[in-house]
């Protein structure tokens, strides 16, 4: 017969709430990983802020604390290095004693290349941190939510991993990979009670974005007309959407791509 979760039905879990969790974003002190990480902590979770370097992951855990009251832990990792990866868990876990959220913000595409230029060391550079980051990360963090009764995964996509662009075919490749991968881990870690989503954002304000724009006066206008809201996207309208994945608003979802993309078609 099959299970039904009693517990579930009598908690209405239809409520954001995250007191109590402790939440791990990694490339969080800037653009969209940065709006997240505030608003998991504004949902009442202790949060840690990440990127490759230190400085910059202390200054943003105060500033978040100081806007949220919220616990803050500032520490560095680069996730493109597959051996960094265990004792910044281990770490976390001495500091919080649980890990309860898991996003794998951190992602890359230095440089437009086409598969014509394409080297090997920048298509190994870019799939390090893109798609070996995740796995690792998730690897690491996975157990540790399973000996605390769950947890939440959420893999940041794109919709470039649905659609091919010039220039950006490391990018996309590490992308699609990553969504394939998010499926796989769903179905490894659902006996855990790991749920494992994904997030596929569309164009948001970001440096890699303006960056862009700065060098093609079209370009924004391009990226907007391929929504159908015909803009581009503020940080902060990925909070709704992640913060709907790491609670247990989202308790039966699981394996899942959420489109954060103004409507643009996969």
């Amino acid at each position: 017969m099959a299970e039904i979760d009693t517990n579930a039905l009598s908690a209405h879990r239809t409520h954001f709430d995250l007191a109590g969790k402790v939440a791990i974003v990694t490339g969080s002190t800037k653009g969209i990983g940065r709006a997240m990480v505030e608003g998991l902590a504004r949902a009442g979770a202790s949060v840690v802020v990440s990127s490759r370097k230190q400085h910059l992951c202390d200054e943003v855990a105060a500033e978040v604390g100081a806007a949220t009251g919220a616990k803050t832990l500032g520490l560095a990792c680069h996730v493109g290095e597959w051996e960094a990866i265990p004792g910044f868990v281990k770490h976390v876990v001495e500091h919080f004693g649980r890990i309860d959220v898991l996003v794998n913000n951190a992602g890359i595409n230095p440089t437009h290349m086409s598969p014509v230029e394409m080297t090997i060391d920048y298509w190994r550079k870019v799939f390090a941190v893109n798609l070996e980051g995740p796995l690792r990360m998730s690897q690491q963090v996975a157990p540790v939510m399973r000996g605390g009764g769950g947890g939440s995964i959420i893999n940041i996509g794109t919709m470039a991993a649905y659609h091919a662009g010039p220039g950006i075919c490391a990018y996309g490749a590490s992308k699609a990979a990553l969504k394939n991968l998010n499926w796989t881990m769903a179905m490894e870690f659902a006996p855990w009670k790991v749920r494992v989503n994904m997030l596929s954002p569309g164009p948001f304000t970001s440096e890699m974005l303006m960056g862009a724009a700065a060098k093609d006066a079209g370009y924004l206008d391009m990226v907007a007309g391929g929504t159908l809201q015909k803009r581009v996207a503020d940080p902060a309208e990925i909070v709704g959407p992640v913060l709907y994945l790491a609670s247990d608003a989202s308790s039966f979802v699981t394996g899942d791509d959420l489109s954060v993309s103004g409507g643009m078609a996969k």
